[in-house]
């Protein structure tokens, strides 16, 4: 019997409907013939919710309590959904990220995770049960709760497939897969049957959010099979993400509005924020850089020699074809003026960011159509 790894996101379990609707796919995925193991994020905005009544008690609240107080989020979802679950007739445990033996180092608010013991998950299954794990968090070696960052559900569900070698892992979501571009944003966007793991990693890396890049690099190191997919249709349907390289051509478009433009010292001194830079360039003797703003927490996490010039995005071509052509370099020069590089299989363009929305519509109609 296959076990399969399901990720639901705070958007499939915000409420009560929506939690039993998770169950009914679960059940539905168990008579398939399964053992299923089900990562599960907070309800809807939950986290943000705890990260706002910590704020309103303390200006810098520490990261350990922080973490300690966000992860209630997906303790509350993991048992609601176990007892919907079995509601629905077939038996369920959920586990917290400790109880599922997610061992990270001890970085409160953005920890990475060291190993995985699944020792509980496994006897679980073997008993005939479904095993609920909150997602986001896990526990150091010094015993103290950790969570894992933006995207740390994502990354619960992939590290439980790896260590329990799982059939494929599959990030349900509000979208029915991965699309040429944000369909809410681009309208002749369409869906790709299929997005070769290298490929979904650079999109993700640009901004992508369906898929986060910390699990998407951790499936390729350790040859974990991934499709992303609906929460509303049935299991192993999507897009499938085998392992692979970017594709030669351009296929998909990306937009991220969430960066901070800094005049930086030397990047060698970032030391904690060296995870965050996305790009970086030297103007003169000037150095700059744009750094994800999702986990600077505060502004004293920047140092003090760097100086912020303000908010930024980045719109993002993916496909080998974008730094090798230059008929498609130049039609992407030419639909988003400005400063703009090339890495690896994608072609990234700086702009303001209420021009994000604009640039990629740009983008896509230029490279894809």
């Amino acid at each position: 019997m296959s076990i399969i790894v399901q990720k639901y996101g705070g958007s499939s379990v915000a409420d009560v409907a929506r939690i039993r609707a998770v169950a009914a796919r679960v059940v539905e995925t168990v008579h398939d013939g399964h053992q299923v193991v089900v990562a599960v994020s907070a309800m809807g905005n939950t986290t943000s919710e705890l990260l706002a009544l910590a704020r309103s008690v303390s200006a810098r609240p520490g990261r350990r309590e922080l973490d300690l107080l966000i992860s209630v989020g997906e303790r509350v979802s993991m048992t609601l959904l176990a007892m919907a679950i079995q509601d629905l007739g077939v038996d369920a445990a959920s586990f917290t990220g400790s109880q599922s033996g997610i061992i990270t180092d001890e970085r409160h608010v953005a920890a990475r995770v060291l190993e995985v013991r699944p020792h509980r998950i496994r006897a679980a299954l073997e008993s005939g049960k479904v095993a609920i794990v909150a997602g986001f968090q896990g526990v150091s070696r010094a015993h103290e709760v950790t969570t894992l960052g933006r995207g740390g559900t994502d990354t619960t569900a992939v590290v439980l497939a790896a260590a329990l070698g799982a059939a494929y892992c599959e990030i349900c979501s509000d979208v029915d897969g991965i699309y040429s571009a944000d369909p809410r944003v681009v309208p002749q966007a369409e869906k790709l049957d299929e997005m070769p793991l290298d490929g979904a990693i650079a999109l993700g890396a640009a901004g992508s959010k369906v898929l986060l890049t910390d699990a998407l690099e951790y499936a390729r190191r350790h040859g974990v099979s991934l499709h992303a997919g609906s929460t509303s249709r049935p299991s192993g349907t999507g897009t499938a993400l085998p392992p692979g390289q970017a594709p030669d051509v351009v296929t998909a478009i990306a937009a991220d509005a969430q960066l901070l433009h800094v005049r930086a010292g030397d990047l060698e001194d970032a030391g904690a924020l060296s995870g965050m830079i996305r790009a970086w360039w030297t103007e003169g003797k000037q150095l700059h850089a744009l750094l994800d703003r999702r986990n600077l927490h505060d502004a004293s996490t920047i140092p003090a020699s760097w100086s912020v010039v303000g908010p930024a995005a980045t719109v993002t071509a993916v496909g080998r074809q974008a730094v090798t052509d230059p008929g498609i370099v130049s039609r992407a020069v030419a639909a988003v003026p400005g400063r703009w590089w090339a890495s690896g299989a994608t072609w990234s363009a700086m702009v303001p960011p209420q021009d994000a929305d604009d640039a990629q519509r740009a983008l896509h109609t230029a490279l894809i159509g």
